[in-house]
């Protein structure tokens, strides 16, 4: 037939013939783009075809004579062409593994089918066909390209080929290999990953294959079913069901007890069962190594025969090797069949050593491991995980992870075991090598999308990771994290993290989530309960700035959670300060100011956090660092506006704006914030919170009240104050239960005026009983009721005033100036000062009220009762009720002590206390009475005290002190030194004191 097509082509025209030939051409361009495979060579050869076409659309230009060349030339175009489009075709339609496989020989025809058009082209008779110099030059040149042309496989192809090659030499028939090789096949052909694509690429493939004319090439149709047989050893290409039946085939069939090796087997030099046979060219199989070894050794006989051998070549006995290997299989078959049910005995030591004998079977071949997957281990491995042995446990955990790490398939069928999961969680808490186990099998596990997607919901399974993290094994710790890393994949998974104080993929979905998720991490995060050290921690790992960047969002819930959350992390002092460095304050005030909030908890939670601000800028353990320290609120305005929403929020709102005052006041800015806000009349609004009906806002504002009246003029609070507000601070020191506003409200009391009304005031209102009360208190040396104490004794200070007799007669019979003296003895820094204050002003009324006595005469005494002691110091007779006597009352010592103590108040209220004793005339008496107490030394030792103040009432006291003589001559000595240096230190009015 062909030829009838020749001997017809040759009877038409030669345009014509030509013509016919062009259409081919393009025809066969257009294939050359729907190849499957081969692509860029395909591409190259398109372009030669097409310049091809364009060279003879040039000739058809002509007049074309009928010359047998040119028509022998394009019947040699026409065959090629058609070829090649047939080649072309065969490449878009057949299966992409064949053609893959076939990809040398689609080169070898491409580079073929080139050189035979360009020598084609060569023949066209050019010269008689009057064509152009410049068209006869461009074909020329063509011809001389497409005839160089050069094609070759891809590297990755060749690299497919080459493994292909390599397994059936090498006859590797394990799944790794051809599941390496099968990803290669499906990356080089362009199809997805997929069991199911894949699968259905190596059926097609397969059917392919049986084709008719590839059965009639004897040589390629073995080679193919090698290749099968490689390949159909990958995972992707048989399904579980089809490789278990075929599976239980085989076993079925050679079920029963294990048989002993032929004799045809042993090696007859070293006795064992072969490995790999090899036969020599006496006819006799030996151990390869083994005869090797005996040729090496010089010999050249036959160990067995004593031939002589005079060819040492070595063929292998393939079918021997297969005898033996199948062999091997059936046995290794029946024994892991054998020893499943033994794993359910009673017998700790014989499953042991079964699960021993079980991993020596699985690591030493691939093939036996997927023999113990088909045999469903997976189910009994799981069930002796409850085992209460622990080399039980571990060895179940050894083979669970050999299975897992040796198939997709095997991590599904684990996982798939009621709860597997569960069972290996419980090893991660249990001794760390049975943890290192389990987090190596859950790291395998955690390959299978299943697992992935469900081991985070185990119960412990995330806690016992995080505790795992942290050991110092760096394996475990290493695992364990990285296990973590792949389970954070999951949103709820990073919940429960962060619940187990692992904080790091939260804070970096909360950086760069989406907004969904990052709502849901922040929203975490305000949920949990952080200590201190996860505070700091999550400050210092990077939270503030993605919190502030929600802060900003337009949407109310970010605002919320992420309010919520700083107000949490702000509680620790340091976070605070660098919270405002950072400009927290805009934001939050920004909020905190906008009344029409659909949110009103938001403005609460604002207004806690700027509490927790405010307190993170108080004075804490003596003075800071000022460079650490930063102003809450900067100006005038910002603390009026702030202040001002004290009268236009609800109670929360109020209670933590008068906190966050409270703390600014106490802050290094404190003096310049609580004259501010007394400037903008707060205390008048602070009386009017006296009597608040809430407890909170009130207490709030008392403890606010007292800070601004610590250092505070009189006409500040006269301007606003009057008896109703004292009433109320009294009622408070009574009923509340909050022992801080109890202090408060006495501090306030402390530091009212000292303005008679106001004592009335107080007098009327029981004040002195209030007072007493507290002091007598036998609880008021408890660490919380201190302050109480503190501030009451400052308030009884204006009740021992000398220029109220009356109201020092009260106190005195009330019976305060004992307690006054244990205060001396065991009080606080401000209470031994306040009861010295207080001992002070009682004793500058002693002189007075000591009661005179004439002395009697010589005769007269004589028949009277004994005299009462007259007081050294006071010549009269003293009492501590009636007189109010130092001496009397036993404080000379105490006072004397305290002249040494280390706060500079203290020892001037004592020095002060001390001195009423030399006031005025009794100058005399009084020093006597000091330098029998032992005052006058440490007197001395206050003219070198650091306080100016000190230095100068001590240099008072003895200047006239050292007026009497034997006071000088006493103790001059002791002061020399001292007043030397004041004379060449000093330069104020002490040193002409000092001099003379």
């Amino acid at each position: 037939m062909v030829k009838d097509v020749i001997l017809s082509a040759s009877l038409a025209p030669a345009s014509e013939l030509l013509s016919h030939v062009i259409v081919a051409i393009y025809e066969t361009a257009h294939a050359a783009t729907e190849v499957l495979i081969q692509k860029e060579n395909f591409r190259r050869f398109s372009v030669y075809l097409e310049n091809t076409g364009l060279m003879l659309k040039e000739l058809l230009r002509h007049d074309l004579d009928c010359s047998e060349s040119l028509k022998n030339a394009i019947e040699i175009l026409d065959r090629e062409v058609k070829a090649s489009k047939g080649l072309a075709r065969d490449c878009s339609r057949r299966n992409k593994v064949y053609l893959l496989v076939h990809c040398r020989q689609i080169v070898e025809s491409i580079e073929r089918s080139t050189r035979e058009i360009a020598q084609a082209l060569s023949l066209l008779p050019l010269a008689s066909l009057d064509v152009s110099l410049g068209i006869r030059e461009k074909i020329d040149s063509l011809c001389k390209k497409m005839l160089e042309a050069e094609y070759s496989a891809a590297l990755s192809e060749e690299e497919i080929l080459l493994k292909i090659e390599s397994g059936i030499r090498e006859r590797r028939m394990d799944r790794a290999y051809a599941n390496d090789l099968m990803a290669q096949i499906a990356e080089a052909i362009g199809i997805d990953h997929e069991n199911l694509a894949i699968r259905k690429e190596f059926e097609e493939f397969r059917k392919e294959i049986q084709d008719v004319e590839v059965r009639k090439d004897r040589a390629e149709q073995l080679q193919m079913e090698q290749i099968i047989a490689l390949l159909e050893k990958a995972d992707v290409v048989m399904s579980h069901a089809d490789k278990e039946r075929k599976y239980l085939e085989t076993r079925n069939f050679v079920r029963g007890q294990p048989l002993e090796p032929l004799c045809s087997f042993y090696c007859p030099i070293t006795l064992d069962v072969m490995v790999d046979p090899v036969e020599t060219s006496s006819g006799m199989t030996f151990e390869r190594q083994a005869i090797e070894k005996w040729f090496a050794l010089g010999n050249n006989t036959c160990p067995l025969t004593q031939i002589p051998i005079e060819n040492t070549v070595l063929r292998p006995n393939k079918n021997l090797r297969q005898s033996i290997e199948e062999w091997k299989d059936r046995n290794t078959m029946i024994m892991i069949a054998s020893i499943k049910p033994k794993l359910s005995l009673d017998d700790e030591k014989e499953v042991i050593q079964c699960l021993e004998q079980l991993e020596e079977l699985c690591l030493d071949k691939e093939q036996h491991r997927e023999w113990v997957a088909l045999e469903n281990y997976e189910s009994v491995l799981v069930r002796i995980l409850s085992s209460k042995n622990a080399d039980v446990r571990r060895h179940a955990l050894t083979m669970l992870h050999i299975l897992a790490k040796d198939s997709n398939e095997n991590k599904e069928k684990i996982c798939a075991v009621e709860n597997a999961l569960g069972c290996i969680v419980r090893s991660l808490s249990r001794h760390m090598r049975e943890s290192k186990l389990a987090v190596q099998l859950l790291l395998e596990l955690s390959k299978c999308t299943a697992a992935r997607e469900t081991m985070g919901d185990v119960r412990g399974c995330i806690f016992s990771l995080v505790t795992l993290s942290k050991k110092e094994d760096n394996e475990v710790s290493e695992d364990a994290r990285c296990l973590l890393e792949i389970l954070a994949s999951q949103n709820q998974n990073v919940v429960h993290m962060a619940n187990a104080n692992y904080f790091k993929p939260l804070l970096h979905l909360l950086t760069s989530g989406a907004d969904d998720t990052k709502m849901a991490m922040a929203k975490t995060l305000s949920e949990i309960e952080l200590t201190e050290r996860q505070k700091l921690s999550l400050f210092e790992l990077g939270a503030f700035g993605p919190l502030l960047h929600l802060l900003s969002q337009n949407n109310l819930d970010m605002k919320q959670v992420s309010v919520k959350c700083l107000q949490c992390l702000s509680s620790i002092p340091r976070n605070g300060l660098q919270m405002i460095k950072e400009g927290a304050m805009g934001p939050l005030l920004e909020l905190l100011y906008r009344h029409s909030l659909p949110s009103p908890t938001l403005r609460e939670h604002v207004a806690a956090t700027i509490m927790h601000l405010a307190q993170s800028t108080m004075l804490e353990g003596g003075e800071p660092d000022q460079s650490d320290v930063v102003p809450l609120l900067e100006s005038e305005d910002d603390i009026f506006k702030l202040f001002s929403l004290i009268s236009l929020t609800g109670p929360n709102i109020q209670g933590n704006i008068l906190r966050a005052f409270h703390a600014m006041c106490q802050s290094p800015f404190g003096t310049d914030t609580r004259k501010k806000l007394r400037q903008l009349s707060a205390i008048q609004l602070l009386v009017q919170f006296c009597e608040a009906p809430n407890l909170t806002v009130r207490a709030n504002a008392v403890k606010l009240f007292c800070c601004l009246m610590e250092d505070g003029d009189d006409a500040s609070f006269s301007e606003h104050a009057d008896q109703r507000c004292v009433e109320s601070l009294l009622r408070i020191t009574e009923s509340s239960a909050d022992v801080d506003e109890v202090a408060s409200a006495m501090g306030i009391i402390s530091n009212l005026p000292r303005d008679p009304e106001i004592t009335k005031w107080l007098l009327d209102a029981e004040a002195l009983n209030v007072i007493v009360n507290f002091l007598s208190d036998e609880n008021r040396n408890d660490s919380n009721k201190r302050r109480v104490v503190e501030n009451s004794l400052g308030a009884l200070c204006r009740f021992t005033a000398p220029e109220n007799p009356e109201f020092q007669k009260r106190v005195a019979d009330i019976g305060i100036i004992p307690v006054l003296v244990k205060f001396l003895v065991s009080g606080t820094r401000l209470m031994k000062k306040s009861s010295a204050i207080s001992l002070k002003q009682l004793s500058k009324s002693s002189f007075a009220l000591s009661r005179h006595v004439k002395r009697a005469g010589l005769l007269g005494g004589c028949c009277r009762a004994p005299p009462e002691a007259f007081c050294p110091a006071h010549r009269g007779i003293c009492s501590v009720e009636s007189s109010f006597c130092l001496i009397e009352a036993h404080a000379l010592e105490h006072l004397v002590r305290l002249l040494e103590a280390t706060d500079p108040g203290v020892c001037e209220a004592s020095l002060e206390a001390l001195l009423t004793l030399i006031d005025g005339d009794a100058l005399l008496r009084g020093s006597k009475v000091l330098a029998e107490a032992k005052g006058i030394a440490p007197i001395i030792k206050l003219l070198s005290s650091s306080s100016p103040r000190l230095q100068d009432k001590s240099l008072r006291a003895l200047h006239r002190l050292f007026g009497l003589a034997e006071i000088r001559q006493k103790f001059g000595v002791l002061a020399h030194m001292a007043l030397v240096e004041i004379t060449q230190k000093d330069e104020s009015g002490m040193k002409s004191m000092a001099a003379r």
